[in-house]
């Protein structure tokens, strides 16, 4: 069937008959691309006689066959052909281009770089981090711990700051009576503070504005100043202890009672 390798140069080359048969076919580059799966810019590559494309000499056959059968070509006729068209020995395409994921496979090294920056990044920002904790731990404990340990030494059952109003007694009220007493006397100041419970307060001064209105828990207080008059409403009355520019009201209410009260500059006395 072959005359040699100067008998196969004198014909037409593999790309042109295999374009050539497409053609008579009447298929398409797409359409061959298709049925053959071999990809449309090596289709339109070998019909142009480049076979770099494919990869090497094993790969350039097998498309060379799958693009014959698709056609209607003699597949071992153009294998013939290609060999006597092609030098014997290794042609640049061997260490030419290869394929396009071979060219992109080496490129994924890159990052390695930027990895490697951020790893450094954490170590260092961990280290520095590290190092102003444990440095601020160690400024913190010596100082003020040990000074607060010998400058004091409560024994025990010593309070070392007041609580607020948990028990009754003498010098708890002492310091708000007398900051109440110290209001001038010509205005009308109430305090009011729960206990022994929760009460609903309202109090208004002597033109209607609202001064308060919320639930005082047990223990709190609030107090409220005006020039000529405070009106009160209390919800849980019995929980509730009024004091009126700086002396108790001795009056006593029940748990639950609802009262309203009202308050002017020279009383206690009950409005």
């Amino acid at each position: 069937m072959s005359n040699g390798n100067s008998s196969a140069k004198d014909r037409p080359s593999v790309g042109r008959i295999l374009q050539q048969a497409r053609i008579d076919a009447k298929l398409t580059v797409d359409e061959v691309s298709s049925s053959t799966r071999v990809r449309i810019p090596i289709v339109h590559a070998i019909e142009q006689d480049d076979f770099s494309r494919c990869g090497g000499d094993v790969y350039a056959r097998g498309h060379i066959r799958a693009l014959a059968r698709a056609v209607g070509a003699d597949p071992d006729e153009l294998i013939e052909l290609y060999n006597g068209q092609q030098h014997p020995e290794p042609q640049p395409l061997s260490s030419g281009p290869l394929f396009e994921a071979e060219r992109i496979r080496p490129e994924p090294r890159r990052p390695n770089w930027t990895a490697a920056m951020v790893a450094a990044i954490v170590v260092v920002v961990t280290f520095v981090g590290f190092t102003f904790f444990t440095g601020s731990e160690e400024d913190e404990d010596p100082g003020t711990v040990a000074e607060g340990a010998s400058t004091e030494t409560p024994t025990p059952g010593e309070r070392t700051e007041a609580p607020p109003r948990e028990e009754g007694g003498a010098e708890a009220p002492d310091p708000s009576e007398s900051a109440v007493a110290a209001v001038p006397s010509d205005k009308v100041t109430v305090r009011a503070t729960a206990d022994g419970g929760s009460s609903w307060v309202s109090a208004k001064d002597s033109n209607g504005r609202l001064l308060f209105e919320g639930v005082i828990e047990e223990g709190d207080s609030q107090t409220f100043t005006d020039d000529e008059q405070i009106d009160l409403v209390l919800g849980n009355a019995g929980v509730v202890q009024l004091h009126v520019n700086g002396r108790a009201i001795e009056d006593e209410f029940e748990s639950g009672q609802v009262e309203r009260l009202s308050y002017t500059p020279g009383d206690p006395s009950e409005g």
